[in-house]
Parts: structure tokens; sequence; C-alpha cells
């Protein structure tokens, strides 16, 4: 039975949020560093190199697809374990990748034994709290997590000046390590025996007619795929915009710290927020607010040149932090009726999330060459789309009571 109203104890929220900062570790920390794998690899193109953060998310969306079914009929903590032992064979292989092929094929890998504890922790998460008050458990979870992207471009460009990028992935491997470790010491079993069911092909077919009997849960996970792809182009562009648009190489893992700031204020905000107003109202403002200030920017700027800095961190920080307030709340509105599938749930949700948003980002991100201009159209039509969806299929206010939960 989940709890409604029982805090989670501060161990329990860093937990999680580390078993989902690894992902978060294994994209960021290497942005300073994608300019020097490229020469190593001899992949001197920007937009090619691109898919060394994008295909990441292509190994998560497929690697939920398979952990998640799995953590319902073995229990949650086995399948955490299996996902570290294929990280840390995928680390390896990109540590020794002699091409960008072979690279992406360890990045691809790294998404897939990744999308264990990232899937998981959602599963765990769902297994013990529902309704609101697992939107504040995620939003706390999301707001420590987010410091993560603050803080691990500056550490990859420290590793990368002093020891090179592969001394990146070695970072990576310890920073699994001792989660994996924590994870195994302090976290309890929260699949219950009777709960298990039996692995086969067939649940696949099983859940995702179960997850469409729910309109809303469809929507929120579209709009989830939206708003990720429109992301996923600022972070696989970024290093291209910030060093070679604005020629900011020394300050980039600043910037971009600064920008995820935003994030985790607005995340946090959320946490302290949703229980009053209710995860569908605030995640209905975010969505608006994101909309209406990527296609301000597409008006204002059409046809000239980049702004200045200022100008566009101003941007960049009001659309980030209209994202704290949806991430979470679509997440968990999408996973509200689904509780008693909550592995495999998670998994067919986040599967459709994030193959939706690949081909947005590989789409829309090879447009940033000259100006950053195009990522803000992006951003316009995939919020205008998410507020749309969001709109037409989410719950009323009075049937909110009649949700399973």
């Amino acid at each position: 039975m989940q709890n409604e109203q029982v805090k989670p104890n501060f161990e329990f929220i860093a937990l999680m949020a580390s078993l989902m900062s690894i992902v978060a570790l294994s994209i960021d920390a290497l942005l300073p560093a994608i300019a020097e794998i490229g020469i190593s690899i001899n992949s001197l193109n920007p937009t090619d190199n691109q898919l060394l953060i994008v295909m990441i998310f292509l190994g998560l969306g497929f690697g939920q697809l398979f952990f998640g079914p799995l953590s319902d009929s073995y229990g949650r903590k086995p399948v955490v374990y299996i996902g570290f032992v294929l990280f840390a064979f995928a680390s390896i292989l990109c540590v020794l990748a002699p091409s960008l092929e072979w690279m992406v094929v360890g990045r691809i890998l790294q998404g897939i034994g990744l999308s264990a504890p990232r899937t998981v922790s959602i599963s765990i998460i769902r297994d013990t709290y529902s309704g609101d008050y697992m939107a504040k458990i995620m939003s706390f979870v999301t707001a420590f997590f987010i410091l993560i992207p603050v803080v691990a471009p500056a550490i990859g460009k420290v590793i990368l000046e002093t020891m090179g990028w592969e001394a990146i992935f070695y970072m990576q491997l310890f920073f699994a390590l001792v989660v994996g470790i924590w994870f195994w010491k302090r976290q309890v079993e929260t699949l219950k025996p009777e709960y298990k069911v039996p692995f086969s092909l067939s649940i696949f077919i099983k859940g995702t007619k179960e997850i469409f009997k729910y309109t809303e849960t469809v929507a929120c996970t579209m709009v989830s795929g939206f708003i990720t792809g429109s992301f996923l182009v600022y972070l696989s562009s970024a290093q291209h915009v910030f060093e070679d648009q604005y020629n900011l190489k020394d300050s980039f893992p600043y910037i971009f710290a600064g920008l995820a700031l935003s994030i985790g204020l607005s995340t946090f905000l959320n946490g302290t927020l949703v229980v009053r107003f209710g995860m569908r109202k605030l995640a209905l403002y975010a969505l608006i607010l994101f909309t209406l200030v990527a296609l301000t920017y597409a008006v204002l700027f059409f046809g000239k040149p980049n702004p200045g800095l200022p100008i566009l961190l101003c941007f960049l920080a009001s659309l980030f932090f209209s994202l704290g307030f949806v991430w979470g709340n679509m997440r968990s509105i999408a996973m509200q009726p689904i509780g008693h599938i909550a592995g495999i749930g998670a998994a067919i949700t986040g599967f459709i999330s994030t193959i939706l948003s690949i081909p947005i980002s590989l789409y829309v991100g090879s447009f940033v060459q000259e100006t950053v201009w195009p990522l803000f159209v992006g951003l316009g039509a995939c919020g205008f789309l998410s507020t749309t969806l969001f709109l037409i299929f989410r719950t009323k206010p009075s049937q909110i009571n009649k949700t399973t939960s």
C-alpha cells in the first residue's frame, strides 16, 4: 500500500537521486570533452559528434523496455546490479573505441545499462508513494539530481585538462561503484513477492494495452517526449553554441552550471508547491510559459544573428525554470493510474517518451549551426504541441478523485 502522507527520510531521496544521477554524470561530464574526443577518434564534424550525447538516450529508451518488466518479475534490486555491470563494460568500450561508430555503440550500451537504475528508481518511488505526494517526492529527488548537471561539466573539464578524456569514463565508473554499494547496503526490496509477474513477451502487449486505457497517461508520456526532445537539442548542441558560436570555451562549464541551477530551483519549488496546488495545474502553467518564452525569442530574432550572451541566458534560464515544473509532474501524472504495473508501466512510458525525443533532437539539432535560432523554433513547436495535448487529455478537476491511485 502506497503512503500518501508519510515523509520520506533524506537518505531515500538522496539514494534515488543518485541512481538517476549516473545518467546525468555520463552525459554532462563529457560535454567539455566532445571536441577532444572527436579529434582522438578522427570525427571533426560538430553535428556528427552530437551523437555522443544523443545516442545514449537511444540505449536508455530500449533498455528500460527490457529492465522494467524484469524488475516486475525478479525484483527491483537484482535488475539494478545487472545494469551496473553492463554500464561498466560499455564504459571500457568507450575508452578503447577507435572510431565514432564504436564510440556510439559504447554510448548506446551505456544507456542500456543505466536504464536499469533509472527505471527502477521510478518504480521504487511508485511502489512507495502515490498521487500528489509522489510528485512531491519526485520533485525533491529531481532537485537533488540536478546538482550533478551543475557540477559535472566543471568536473569533466578539470579531469580533461589534467588526465585526459578517458579519465572521465573512469570517474563515472567509480561513482557508479559507490552508488551501487550504497544501494546494496541500504535499500530494501520494494516489490512484494505477491506482486511479482512472470516474465514473458505477452506482458509487453498486456502492459501496453493497459497503459492505452488511460488517455491522460498516453498524453503525458508524449508531452515528456516532446519536451525531452527539445531539451536534448540544447544538451547536444550546447558545447557547439557556447564554444564555437560565442567563443566561450573556458566559461562553458560555468554557464551550463548556472542554467542547470534554474531547473533545480524550479524543481525544488515544485516539491514545495505541488501538494498545495496540484501537479496538473503547475504542469499546465509551466508548459504555457515554456511555449511563450520560446516563441517570443523565435519572433524577436527571426533572420538576425545571435543576441548578446546576457539576453540568450535570460531566455534559456526562463525556459529551464519552467522545465522543473514539467518533468516530475508529467511522469507522476502518467504513472498515477498504472501503479499496479509500475515496472512495465515505467518501462513502456519511458520508452515511448525517449524514442519520441531522439528524432526530434537529431532533426532540430542539425539546423543549429550558425545561430541558436533553430533551437528556439524547435522548443516553441514542441511546447505548443505539448500544451495542446495536455489541455485536451488532462483529467478534469472533478474527476481527479476518481483516478486510480
